[in-house]
This record gives C-alpha cells, sequence and structure tokens, in this order.
C-alpha cells in the first residue's frame, strides 16, 4: 500500500469493467461502450481510434498495431498481427546503391503498409458485438468538434515542431505553432475517413479515395507504394510466446514484435538475487541495465518479419540466459555487448480493457517516432507513420529491408497468466525501452510484491544509445553510484516510457487497474 502522506495514484477497483489508458477521455469512451452493451474488444477499438485525436504525436490511422486477447469464459490467449508489410517495390540494394546505410526515418521509403485499420475492422468482426458504425460514433465526433490538448501531450508536441513538413504542418500545427494545453485540436479530414469506415469496413480505408490520398503523398515523395500495396493489406491472427518470471506465466506477442527480448530480459534477471537489493538502488539499475543490453543485442540480431526470424528457440532458451547472464559483473559496465556475445549467440499508446464476462484485450497502437514520418496525406490528414525504419540494411540480415517483409517492431502487448488463468493484461509503451520496461514491470510486481499502480509508478531508468538515462526519481547518491560503475549518466530528454494495466482479482470478483503517471491517462471502471 501506498504511502498516502506522499504525493501518488490510488489503484482503482471496480466491478463490471474497467479500462487502463494513456488519456481520460479514451478511458471514458471505453467505459461507455461497455455500458452500451459492448464487449471488451469493442471498447478497446473505440478507446484506441480516439487516441488518434488525443495523442496524434504517438498513433493514428496510418500506423500499425499488435493485440493480444483472451475471449470470454476462456484462458486462452491469441494475438492479432495489426503491422503492415513493406510495399512491393521497396528494394534494400537501390538504399544501398543510393549511399544510405539506415533508411531515412522522414523518408517514404519509411513508410510501411499501414495495418492497424484493418486489424480493427478484424477484430471487431471476430470478437466485437456494435458493429463498427457504433464502435467509431465517438471517435468521429470527437475527430470533428475536437479534444482539448492534454499537459503530456502539448509537452511531447512542442519538441516535436521540426518533424513535421509539408502538408502535415497545416493539419497538425496552429499558425506554425504547436499548441498549448487546453487549446483544441481536431481533424475533420479523419472525422470523414471514420465515417467510411464506419459505413463500409476496411475497403474505405485500403481503396477508393482514402488510399488515392496516402499514395498521392507517398509517390510524390518517391515511394514505391502502388494500390495493390493497400489493397493488400491483411492483420493475421498468431499464437503468442510465453515464458515465466516466479509464478507468473508472461505471454507475449510473437516477431516481428520484441517480445521475445522482454522474455530474454527476464530470463537473465532470474539469475540474480534481485529481492536481497533495492528495488530503486543503484545494484538492481546497474544488473536491470546491463541484462538490457544482451537482451537488446540479441533482439538486433535475429528478430524481423516472422518468416525470417529462425532463432526463436535459441533466444527463449533458459541456457542462452544463463549464458548471457555469467557475462554481467555487479562491480562495473560491460563492454560494447555485441563483441562479448558472440560466443553465445554465433548466430507506441497503450490501452488494455476488461469487460464484465472477463474478456481481456491488451492493444498497442502506434506511429513510431513523434509523428511518425512527419508527413501528412493532402486531402484527408492522415499521418503516415515510420514503422519501415525498424529495417536494418545490412545485406543478409534476417531484417534486411525487402518487398512484403514487415520490419522488426518495438511495440508489445502483454498478458500474464497465473496458475492457468488470465490475470492481467499490461503494457508498457516507450520505443525501445517496451522489453526493458516489460521486465521491470514484472519484477516489481513479482519480486517486490508491489501492486500494479506502485510498479507503474516507480523510477525507471535505460541504457540506450551509450548512455544511461536516469529519471529524476532515482537519488543523486544512486546516480553518482551508477556513474562510479561506469556508467553514462544523463537525464532522458522526457520520462521514459508510460504504462497500463489491470489485474482481475477472481477471489473478489473485482477488477484492478493501474495508469502510468508519465502520461495524461487513468484507468477508469464502473
Amino acid at each position: 500500500m501506498r504511502d498516502f502522506h506522499l504525493p501518488g495514484r490510488s489503484a482503482v477497483y471496480a466491478e463490471n469493467g474497467m479500462c487502463a489508458t494513456s488519456h481520460p477521455l479514451a478511458a471514458s469512451v471505453a467505459i461507455d461502450t461497455l455500458k452500451a452493451g459492448g464487449n471488451a474488444a469493442d471498447a478497446a477499438i473505440s478507446a484506441a481510434v480516439l487516441l488518434g485525436i488525443c495523442e496524434p504525436q504517438m498513433t493514428g490511422l496510418g500506423g500499425d498495431c499488435f493485440v493480444l486477447l483472451s475471449p470470454a469464459g476462456s484462458d486462452e490467449v491469441v494475438g492479432l498481427n495489426g503491422s503492415g508489410c513493406a510495399p512491393a517495390g521497396l528494394s534494400a540494394e537501390r538504399l544501398r546503391a543510393d549511399g544510405h546505410s539506415a533508411i531515412p526515418p522522414q523518408s517514404a521509403d519509411a513508410v510501411t503498409l499501414p495495418g492497424a485499420v484493418d486489424a480493427f475492422c478484424c477484430l471487431s468482426e471476430t470478437y466485437g458485438r456494435l458493429g463498427l458504425d457504433r464502435i467509431l460514433a465517438p471517435a468521429i465526433d470527437y475527430h470533428d468538434t475536437g479534444v482539448p490538448v492534454a499537459p503530456r501531450v502539448a509537452d511531447d508536441w512542442a519538441g516535436s515542431v521540426d518533424l513535421l513538413r509539408g502538408n502535415a504542418r497545416d493539419k497538425f500545427l496552429f499558425d506554425g505553432k504547436s499548441p498549448r494545453s487546453g487549446q483544441v485540436f481536431r481533424s475533420t479530414g479523419q472525422a470523414e475517413v471514420l465515417r467510411r469506415i464506419a459505413a463500409q469496413g476496411r475497403d474505405a480505408f485500403y481503396s477508393g479515395e482514402v488510399a488515392e490520398d496516402m499514395l498521392n503523398l507517398l509517390q510524390s515523395e518517391g515511394g514505391s507504394h502502388t494500390a495493390q500495396d493497400f489493397a493488400g493489406v491483411q492483420a493475421d491472427w498468431t499464437q503468442p510466446i510465453s515464458g515465466t518470471f516466479g509464478e507468473a506465466e508472461v505471454l507475449e506477442h510473437p516477431p516481428n514484435g520484441q517480445g521475445a527480448a522482454a522474455l530474454l530480459l527476464m530470463n537473465i534477471l532470474k539469475h540474480f538475487d534481485l529481492a536481497a537489493l533495492d528495488p530503486y538502488g543503484a545494484e538492481r539499475a546497474h544488473i536491470e541495465s546491463e541484462a538490457s543490453k544482451l537482451a537488446y543485442d540479441a533482439r538486433n540480431r535475429f528478430l524481423a518479419d516472422a518468416g525470417h526470424t529462425d532463432r526463436l528457440d535459441h533466444l527463449l532458451q533458459p541456457a542462452t540466459a544463463a549464458k548471457l547472464a555469467a557475462l554481467i559483473d555487479p562491480g562495473r559496465v560491460l563492454p560494447d555487448p555485441t563483441a562479448v556475445t558472440e560466443a553465445v549467440h554465433r548466430e507506441t499508446i497503450y490501452l488494455t480493457v476488461v469487460d464484465r464476462d472477463r474478456m481481456a484485450v491488451s492493444l498497442i497502437y502506434s506511429i513510431f517516432h513523434n509523428f511518425g514520418s512527419g508527413m501528412a496525406s493532402p486531402k484527408f490528414g492522415i499521418l503516415m507513420h515510420n514503422r519501415g525504419a525498424g529495417f536494418t540494411l545490412a545485406e543478409g540480415h534476417p531484417n534486411e529491408a525487402g518487398p512484403g517483409k514487415r520490419p522488426m517492431h518495438t511495440i508489445i502487448p502483454g498478458i500474464v497468466r497465473r496458475a492457468g488463468r488470465v490475470e492481467m493484461p499490461f503494457g508498457v509503451m516507450g520505443g525501445q525501452y517496451q522489453a526493458a520496461g516489460h521486465a521491470r514491470f514484472i519484477t516489481n510486481m513479482e519480486v517486490y510484491g508491489m501492486d500494479p499502480q506502485a510498479a507503474l509508478d516507480g523510477p525507471r531508468c535505460f541504457s540506450e544509445a551509450g548512455d544511461l538515462r536516469v529519471e529524476r526519481g532515482y537519488s543523486t547518491e544512486v546516480r553518482q553510484k551508477l556513474a562510479d560503475l561506469g556508467h553514462r549518466v544523463v537525464d532522458p530528454p522526457t520520462a521514459i516510457g508510460g504504462g497500463q494495466a489491470i489485474r482481475i482479482h477472481d477471489d473478489l470478483g473485482v477488477l484492478e487497474g493501474g495508469s502510468d503517471p508519465r502520461k495524461d491517462g487513468c484507468a477508469l471502471g464502473y
């Protein structure tokens, strides 16, 4: 239980249904959908699509999504891959010949086909109850009338103005400036797109005038995208992968997401007596940082489109984690992980909804970088993601850019089962951080006995690009100890990630929601 003398959030409890996400309007719409007779799938779609206007720097119709879902009355979990493929004309050889060592993140080549809309339509048809016209109605209204910009969104927006270009500056800036908190943002063009999807389904987005609008933009920017590419977008049902930590079975989406990296990281951490360490001390932060470097190095070597990932078993084997854990020195920083692991390997927004029948949905939906590619379609203002920047141009690599391939994704939804029962859909957003965020959230709960809200509240650190980014929630003493171990300690540019979780208490007949204070959102139930 938290110390009520200190600032913080209490967990939210409810009996009939709950949503936890990063904006209160989206959580409210999800609850309204449940009250209107919809189920968790309906509510998740209604909230996710609304987040495109509430948090346009994070997500939108031009993005991708992944879903884990446990049907009502079942403890089975299915996955849905709503990430799009590269267009048929994408060529790594051409990009290398043009002098590129990586795909430019704000180029048309970085825009893979947007897969989220097809996934939402598929999810609605397979598991939904209300139909797209009713599910999308609240989001259509908010896109038309507008949403006041929330504080964290305003802060992200202000730091991303220079990423927007061309038509996107007209659609997403106010007289060339980012909005301040409380200023109303609307997108009538995207409202019209949603009306068409509500009436005609996925074909209204992937063919006809809407697809032509996106194609006109991408082709004018040198993209190889065609009408056939858009028409062929199809979400795929998948089988989750899983691992254990303590008594928790953690289920993740399979590649092309990075869920396997989260499981590998947790397997590495099993080899250390975390319970003997201060949860917010330097020793735990150091071990977690070093383990993350090793897990991410493995991710970068092996994870790719499911059809090109041939070392998944290697990543999930306990022996692999044991060998990597043995490389970690509690007293100093590892040298380049790529060099020291060679012998071992040889080789976004998040929301969760649970309804009264205990269907559980874990959904993550993203345009990758802030404002994605920075390009928006001229008529409808659909912001295009830049997920293709997740490809590599290294020849022969499993994640090498290529026609019809899905790039390695950073976004991953999670679900916990305990003793065979689905207990908790959860997710931690934040770009590259997400696999490390899953591991920290689970270890906070399983090792230190934290409830979901406390597990989300605590300070975070993350090793990226040679720096150890340490939130200001850590003490000055801890920061100095980390520096003494050899870490290059820096302040992160903003708070690290954000997360949501809903724990199902079968014994009490209630739901417990947690929502990360790093974002503007909340958990709501009824």
